[in-house]
């Protein structure tokens, strides 16, 4: 089993064509706190920490988890992880789905 922990849609495309759509299921996200570090041309420079994964089920046998890249890289030793991967886009340069999920 499959589940989406993104804010959005993750479609699966072969062909052409959407063949699996995951609907989200839940929101997995990690902390984060910025900081104003400079300034250009009246344009704060900020910098980003990111922190702990809030939201992650336990591990599960046979459950799957969409995650974000962030998140995925954040949880290392969890092999229930994956993310959109090989990307698939309109004639626009908007994302429309994923060719396949990755791991890593």
């Amino acid at each position: 089993m499959i589940k989406n922990l993104t804010p959005h849609d993750v479609n699966i495309v072969k062909g052409g064509k959407v063949i699996k759509t995951f609907k989200p299921e839940g929101l997995v996200r990690c902390t984060q706190s910025t900081k104003v570090i400079g300034e250009v041309e009246g344009i704060n420079i900020t910098s980003t920490v990111f922190g702990d994964v809030e939201g992650l089920p336990a591990e599960a046998e046979g459950t799957y988890y969409i995650v974000s890249r962030l998140v995925l890289n954040a949880c290392k030793s969890r092999n229930d992880l994956l993310v959109p991967n090989e990307l698939v886009r309109d004639d626009k340069g908007n994302v429309i789905g994923c060719q396949s999920l990755a791991n890593n």
